[in-house]
């Protein structure tokens, strides 16, 4: 981690923004370079968190995934849209898993061309310790809990649902 600012560096690009005529751009400059920085800020705490068990989050979501589902398992299409990841990126996170063990792939009966991607027990069992762990060191955290961080949520989902993201 780089050393302490004495100052809020956003704070300050956003009032160079203003100065140089911009200021019709400063708030939302500062909103997603704001965004993008905490998101660095909270993939470091997730990181170090996961790292110790050999698991990225993108991993770490596909196994919570399929623990989740009533069968253990999902079609691979259907996960990376759940997931909202590009399907490449859900073929190389069941890859890993699957390479230590923590899940299979196997054609999927329903769809001649499609796999099916399922949890194993080992998978169960770190993902549980993953989630025990993720609760306690990062989700429960104060700074994210706080009713701010409520409204941040709402707001987030306001942002995600006029983008696109999901339609409900």
């Amino acid at each position: 981690m780089s050393a302490r600012l004495p100052f809020d560096p956003i704070e300050e690009a956003s009032r160079l923004w203003r100065e140089h005529g911009w200021g019709d751009a400063a708030e939302g400059m500062a909103a997603v370079t704001s965004l993008m920085r905490a998101q660095a800020i909270v993939q470091a705490w997730v990181d170090d968190v996961l790292r110790p068990l050999q698991l990225s989050f993108a991993r770490y979501e596909l196994l919570m995934l399929l623990s989740f589902t009533r069968t253990g398992g999902l079609p691979m299409a259907k996960a990376g849209a759940r997931l909202q990841v590009h399907p490449t990126s859900v073929t190389n996170a069941a890859s890993r898993l699957e390479a230590a063990g923590l899940v299979e792939r196997r054609p999927d009966p329903n769809d001649g061309r499609g796999v099916l991607v399922t949890i194993t027990d080992a998978g169960r069992a770190l993902a549980a310790q993953a989630t025990e762990l993720l609760n306690r060191q990062v989700f429960g955290r104060t700074e994210l809990t706080t009713p701010g961080m409520h409204a941040l949520v709402g707001t987030l989902r306001d942002l995600r649902h006029a983008a696109g993201d999901f339609g409900a």
